[in-house]
């Protein structure tokens, strides 16, 4: 699960989207996906009185994929689409980056609902079946109140109907990037919400609970005042309720390889206890056959890791092995849907790996290369097991296939910076081969304002952290060097007083330079 969740929970100046024949037929056919400029879509939503849905996405993404195959091809939500203005930016289209600058938006999938007049309304989950997306989406947009103005309502003490604390419930809190919380604040937050909903909503309640304590136990240093009992107890009441568990499956799956470890001790009763009741809890959803393929592999993926929080390089039992084979086995040849099937079968091969079945889990990707419309992020699996392996040299070379596979300016950027990575990590020797690799990066950065934004930033200044650190010891500081002048060059073409200047010319910058 701690792979799957990197991997799946794993985010304007032109404004141009994606034209037909493009990225639009990237998505499900049946939705009348806005083709034009983004302020021109909220110019019709607000003409029209009809609310915005941007959907920010990538075509590679596999909660993406998930999302086109359970929500966007749904006929209830297609019949829904026509009430709202329906807009589709791909994290590659011209502009798109500057656009996630400009509404706060990074991860992939994120999914806002704004209102006619362009008031962001609340932000859609995408880790959750379709049928809660459904209702979630129509509380979105039966709520006049934004989700920013409910939290200051709650946190003021004032009185919310179900349906606000259900809406609230159902945000989308990994996707908010602070534009209603402050980062540091959300655990404290959540919880409180938490607490006033006890009463009015206790579904809402559920959720909320389960966000924060998920939320703490990811960053325990920086939660140090959170109430783990009562944290463990409100858990235990949810997995022993088989509704709430059901309605809470994600977080109650994304979970299992953090809070075990987080709200309970080593060798304790409470600890034995809490595993118990969550497999079984866990066990009952891989029996649903509701569930979506890619939630029962999650499922199974939740009982590796409570099989490991005491021993997480330990041998699985033979029965969990056989549940682990049989899952993804059924689950790839089940996978028709093409959209489907690309998040399939990684998050198959991410859960073979996670067992220990290297060999099967390459078996998997290899069959998939040549099927695939994506197969550059299918490699960066094949490039984790090799690591896993030790086998260096394989490793490297299914990093550098998958970055020169890899289409589109942002998800190229993002692909060679990871290649860089690899090489530092794995190779930190070999200056000739790590310079060429960051220099085929910075070479391919178009010198235009759009492009120093939102996940670009983040992913050039990844890049730069990593080989400030690889030249810690100044041992490698002639490449370096090299490597800044060769950035500056891209970053003197763009407009002198713009501050996309600093922000590209931060990037590689000395670490004194960039903390001041």
């Amino acid at each position: 699960m701690r792979r799957i969740l990197a991997t799946l929970l794993a985010a304007a100046a032109a404004g141009l989207l994606p034209q037909p024949g493009a990225a639009a037929d990237r998505l499900p056919p049946g939705v009348a996906w806005h083709t034009g400029d983004v302020d021109s879509a909220f110019a019709l939503a607000r003409q029209q009185g009809r609310p915005l849905f941007l959907y920010w996405g990538a075509v590679w993404c596999p909660p993406c994929n998930q999302v086109k195959a359970t929500v966007f091809g749904r006929q209830d939500f297609i019949a829904r689409a026509q009430l709202f203005v329906p807009v589709y930016v791909d994290g590659d289209a011209p502009g798109a980056q500057a656009l996630g600058t400009r509404f706060k938006v990074s991860g992939y999938p994120t999914m806002i609902l704004f209102r006619p007049d362009g008031a962001e309304i609340t932000r859609l989950p995408g880790e959750v079946d379709g049928d809660s997306y459904m209702s979630a989406l129509a509380l979105g947009a039966s709520r006049a109140r934004p989700v920013r103005d409910l939290v200051a309502a709650a946190r003021a003490g004032k009185a919310l109907a179900v349906d606000d604390w259900r809406l609230l419930a159902f945000y989308s809190w990994e996707t908010d990037e602070q534009a209603v919380l402050p980062r540091d604040q959300r655990v404290a937050v959540l919880w409180q919400l938490a607490q006033a909903s006890t009463a009015a909503a206790p579904d809402a309640s559920a959720r909320l609970a389960l966000k924060a304590m998920s939320a703490a136990g990811r960053a325990p240093a920086d939660n140090p005042a959170f109430d783990k009992p009562a944290a463990l107890r409100r858990l235990r009441a949810t997995l022993a309720s088989p509704p709430l568990a059901r309605a809470n499956f994600a977080e109650l799956a994304y979970g299992a390889g953090v809070l075990p470890g987080y709200l309970t001790e080593p060798g304790t009763p409470a600890r034995e206890q809490l595993l118990r009741e969550w497999d079984r809890a866990l066990l009952r959803q891989v029996a649903d056959g509701s569930l979506a393929r890619l939630d029962r592999i999650a499922a199974t993926d939740a009982r590796v890791s409570l099989a490991r929080v005491d021993a997480p390089k330990a041998a699985l039992p033979l029965p969990l092995l056989t549940e682990v084979r049989a899952v993804t086995h059924r689950a790839v040849r089940e996978s028709t849907d093409r959209y489907e099937r690309e998040a399939v079968v990684f998050a198959s091969s991410q859960l073979l790996a996670e067992a220990g079945l290297l060999d099967e889990s390459d078996a998997l990707l290899d069959a998939e290369l040549k099927r695939s419309a994506t197969p550059y992020y299918l490699m960066l699996g094949l490039a984790a097991n090799a690591r896993t392996r030790g086998d260096t040299a394989a490793a490297l070379a299914w990093y550098e296939q998958a970055y020169a596979g890899a289409q589109g300016p942002a998800t190229r950027l993002q692909w060679g910076a990871a290649y860089v990575r690899a090489l530092v990590e794995l190779a930190p020797a070999d200056d000739a081969r790590i310079e060429h690799a960051a220099g085929s990066v910075i070479g391919e950065l178009e010198p235009r304002p759009e492009t120093f934004h939102a996940r670009n930033t983040a992913v050039l200044n990844r890049m730069g952290t990593r080989l400030n650190d690889w030249n810690k010891d100044g041992s490698h500081g002639a490449a370096l060097g090299r490597l800044r002048q060769r950035l500056s060059t891209v970053c003197v073409k763009l407009p002198a007083g713009a501050p996309e200047r600093a922000t590209c010319s931060g990037a590689l910058a000395e670490p004194s330079a960039r903390a001041g």
